[in-house]
């Protein structure tokens, strides 16, 4: 009974070991058309413990809004805007938004304001590439930053107090027009383009649904047969989106970050033979000041210093290593340890095996 339970696990997963790799299509493309589209606003925020900001936009911003509510400041009256500042709104509206949905909306302050903490934005419509209002903002902001000023000029700053957030801040009031129900094809993209995995997606597609179903474009881009009708080209798309594909390895890569010294190299990385020596050189200079006298018989002469400049050259004993016809990506870092490297060292040794056309892979600096 034990070896019959052992066979039959040994066949799931057989079964099953050929999509432990495989990611969804949903996971590796998009569909050409459905993206979110930037939004972006001007208003006040209003109700700040004197962190405001005293710029003539904010004052000018606050004439014009209390004129609408019927009320005229005499010609020549300063406003005292330190409770309120002048901000900028900007939001992603998401891909199928409909009047009445509520997005999240981001508020920074465009002027000299020390702190958003504590304000209201007042209602202000988010514009379009295009000029047109699509969402109208208000509520009251969300800050993560402090600040906080001395008497005495000390002061103390947390994180960013001149920015907010305020979730669902943002009612949506026009909807954008989405090419999914239009007749024709559904255009998948690849996240990342690689000739390999477009042509398993549509073997894989063709499999499941149909010959002819899916075709290849390029690199990127696949192109799939759908139904006219709405509602079917919806549970089709849902279709798509679950099927299960292996995507091509990437090809082999050495991303280096100059400023953190961080290096993360690929699977498929490769070394021809080749011989590395890497060491450091310290040179270290010294002055000693000695004193030069006159010996005891002579007639004149007087006392002296005069400087002694010792240079000494210390270099570390760093041993050669060979890489080997093929080696991976384990055998690069182990032999980089062995000597005593750094990831600064690591970077140089990568740098100057590339130069050498040792390296099969691109090396990507960043």
């Amino acid at each position: 009974m034990k070896k019959l339970i052992l066979l039959i696990l040994g066949a799931f997963l057989l079964q099953v070991s050929p999509q432990l790799y495989a990611e969804r299509i949903k996971d590796l493309t998009s569909i050409q058309g459905i993206r979110k589209n930037q939004l972006v606003g001007y208003g006040l925020v209003v109700g700040l413990n004197g962190t405001g900001d005293g710029t003539a936009f904010t004052t000018q911003s606050l004439k014009s809004m209390i004129k609408k509510f019927g009320v005229t400041l005499p010609a020549g009256t300063t406003v005292n805007a330190k409770n309120s500042a002048a901000v900028i709104i900007h939001a992603d509206l998401p891909a199928f938004a409909k009047p009445g949905q509520m997005i999240d909306i981001t508020v920074s302050s465009m002027g000299d304001s020390k702190s958003l903490r504590g304000g209201s934005l007042l209602m202000s419509p988010l514009k379009g590439a295009d000029g047109k209002t699509y969402a109208m903002a208000q509520g009251n902001l969300i800050v993560g930053g402090l600040a906080a000023d001395g008497a005495d000029g000390s002061k103390i700053t947390i994180n960013v107090p001149s920015v907010g957030r305020i979730p669902d801040g943002a009612t949506v009031e026009r909807a954008v027009m989405s090419p999914f129900a239009r007749i024709g094809p559904i255009v998948f993209n690849l996240h990342e383009p690689d000739f390999t995995t477009v042509d398993r997606m549509v073997k894989a597609i063709n499999n499941a649904i149909g010959p002819g179903t899916a075709i290849s474009v390029d690199a990127a881009t696949v192109k799939v047969r759908s139904p006219r009708d709405l509602t079917q080209k919806v549970s089709f798309v849902s279709m798509l989106e679950n099927i299960l594909i292996e995507p091509a390895e990437v090809a082999a890569r050495v991303i280096v970050n100059s400023r953190t010294g961080t290096v993360v190299i690929s699977r498929k990385v490769r070394v021809t033979p080749a011989a590395v020596s890497h060491g450091n050189l310290t040179v270290t200079i010294t002055e000693d000041a000695d004193v030069s006298q006159p010996g005891p018989l002579a007639q004149a002469g007087t006392t002296a210093t005069v400087p002694q400049t010792n240079i000494q050259v210390t270099e570390e004993n760093q041993r050669m290593f060979v890489f080997k016809p093929g080696v991976s990506l384990n055998d690069i870092v182990r032999a980089v340890n062995d000597v005593g490297a750094g990831p600064s060292d690591l970077v140089a040794i990568l740098e100057a095996l590339k130069s050498a056309g040792a390296l099969k892979a691109q090396l990507i600096v960043i």
